[in-house]
Parts: structure tokens; sequence; C-alpha cells
């Protein structure tokens, strides 16, 4: 899969471009449109306990949409419910990254989305305290309701994020809770 992101940073598009039988996993009701032959498939993605699971802890929805491109390959659209930014991040075997609550839209097959425990400073940050790592091979399109920044982090730096305004992060990346006001 290769993606396309168009119209940023305020009303983003990603296009989604698949070869001849490439499948797409896509966030319920994030698809705007679809080039002609691609089939479309609903399902509760691991039965309804993972999909329960997806839903309450998760933040997205208890279906998972998938398309299947015909022989000649094709595009599917997927933006985010809200206005805002897409970013696309990609997993390798190797590199394995935490999404935020909300924020996934759509992955290559090769992904694995599983919802984990994301720590108290997602919980007493007012995110829910769950977040959804993904795992495997591929391309993931996060979406955000403003804009997205990237913070490429040197050995040893560390910066501070509000609980509330992160999309995605490296597995690697290590967090901890603090106060941001003294008094």
């Amino acid at each position: 899969m290769q993606v396309q992101v168009r119209h940023q940073p305020s009303f983003a598009v990603a296009r989604c471009l698949l070869a001849a039988g490439e499948p797409l996993r896509v966030e319920s009701g994030a698809m705007l449109a679809t080039s002609w032959g691609v089939q479309v498939e609903a399902s509760m993605q691991g039965g309804l306990l993972k999909g329960l699971r997806r839903a309450a802890l998760g933040g997205e929805s208890l279906f998972v949409t998938t398309y299947m491109a015909p022989e000649g390959g094709g595009w599917v659209d997927v933006a985010a419910h809200l206005p805002g930014d897409i970013s696309v991040v990609t997993v390798t075997p190797e590199r394995a990254f935490y999404v935020t609550r909300g924020c996934w839209i759509a992955n290559a097959y090769g992904v694995e989305l599983q919802t984990q425990w994301g720590g108290a400073q997602n919980l007493f940050g007012g995110e829910g305290g769950f977040v959804m790592q993904a795992t495997g091979q591929g391309e993931v399109v996060l979406g955000a309701y403003g804009a997205v920044d990237t913070v490429d982090l040197a050995a040893d730096e560390a910066v501070t994020v509000d609980t509330g305004h992160v999309v995605a992060y490296d597995a690697g990346v290590q967090s901890r809770l603090r106060r941001a006001v003294e008094g």
C-alpha cells in the first residue's frame, strides 16, 4: 500500500493506493470514496469480545471495514471524523507504535492492532488509560483534530507534551507523569 496525503493541514484526506487483491482495514465511517470495483466487508475484527474491547477501551468503533482492490488495483480515500491533519507511520517488526484513543483511521493488512493498557499517564491525563499497539509490517494512517507535528527525539532528549495532544508514539519512547501546574 502507498499513501498520498492531500488537502493538508486542515481537511486532510489520505488516498490509499492498493495493488490487485490488496486489502485495507479502515475505521468505520472513515471512507470518503473508492475507485470502481473495490469490494467492501464490515466485521467485528477478531470477534465480539475483541471488537467490544477496541470500542470501549480503545475509543474506536465496534466494526472495522475491510476494502479489497479489484484485479487492476484501486484506491480508497479516508479521513478522520473531525477536520484536521493526517499522518502516516510505518510499522516494522522492529518498530511498533502506540496509537492514542480515537486517532486510528486505517492500516495496511500486515499491521495488527491490539488494545492495551497505556499506563497511568493516559488514565490521569484524561485519555482513558488505553492505547492501540500497532505491530507487524506496513503503514498506519492516523488523524487528529488540528495539526499533527512530528517530534524526533535524540538519545536522552526529553519533551513535555499534554496527553490530550499525543496522536501516536514509538514503542521505544518512555514517558512519565508530572504535574503541569505548580501550587
